[in-house]
């Protein structure tokens, strides 16, 4: 028996990570999460959504992966998707300037909120290279096991699906790309959306149309990038 045995984890990723979840640095993950909650450290995001992108977006199902470095720090904000937070959270920078080159690319007016959900439902593997953080420390689990175990995810994806398209932002994304078979998938490569980078090249990209191109190309049906609209309570809490 393993730590991992009681996560609840969907099953054509509990079958497809079942070895790494036996071995050694797993284990020392799960022992490092348990020590840093006993110190009264706060972990993002909460235990029960750390697998989010995985339980929402089936291995069978992924026709798009978005990958993102670690998740947000602050409260409320991380929910086990990359970019996204919880309705009811403010839209973080980065992910405005993903909906202003939506706004640009493909005429989807800018939500009013960031929950990507309806991406992920569709296919889209919003998946972050680490998947837990502490609280107001950026980075903090960068090094505790995570990039190992994430590497292992996208080697599934490039090895048992066929034509996936790669969004890789930013050089720490663009590092992954030499794990991804290049002559099945497509791999579509910028600087970050941050506002630090974005005006250097990720606004104007075009990756959203040519992600959804390749998908009919291919035989797929295209993401509808275009957000559900919350109802008028739930926007009310967005402001």
């Amino acid at each position: 028996m393993t730590q991992y045995d009681h996560v609840k984890l969907e099953q054509s990723w509990k079958k497809a990570l079942s070895a790494e979840f036996k071995q050694p640095y797993m284990q020392q993950l799960a022992d490092f999460l348990r020590q840093e909650k006993q110190q009264g450290k706060i972990i993002y995001p909460p235990g029960a959504l750390i697998f989010n992108a995985l339980n929402l977006t089936p291995l069978s199902q992924v026709k798009v992966v978005i990958l993102g470095q670690d998740p947000y720090h602050g409260p409320g904000q991380a929910h086990g998707l990359s970019f996204s937070v919880p309705e009811g959270i403010a839209v973080p920078p980065s992910l405005l300037n993903m909906y202003k080159e939506l706004q640009r690319d493909l005429n989807i007016p800018i939500a009013k909120h960031g929950c990507l959900q309806r991406w992920a439902e569709q296919g889209v593997l919003l998946l972050n290279t680490t998947l837990t953080v502490e609280q107001g420390q950026a980075g903090a689990h960068a090094k505790a096991g995570w990039q190992r175990f994430t590497d292992r995810i996208i080697d599934c994806v490039s090895e048992q699906q066929a034509h996936v398209v790669f969004m890789l932002w930013g050089a720490h994304a663009r590092s992954k790309g030499e794990r991804i078979d290049a002559s099945k998938h497509l791999l579509l490569e910028s600087v970050h959306p941050s506002p630090l980078s974005a005006y250097r090249g990720f606004l104007g990209n075009g990756h959203f149309s040519q992600c959804n191109k390749f998908l009919q190309r291919t035989g797929q049906t295209p993401i509808e990038w275009r957000l559900p609209e919350l109802s008028a309570e739930q926007a009310e809490l967005t402001l």
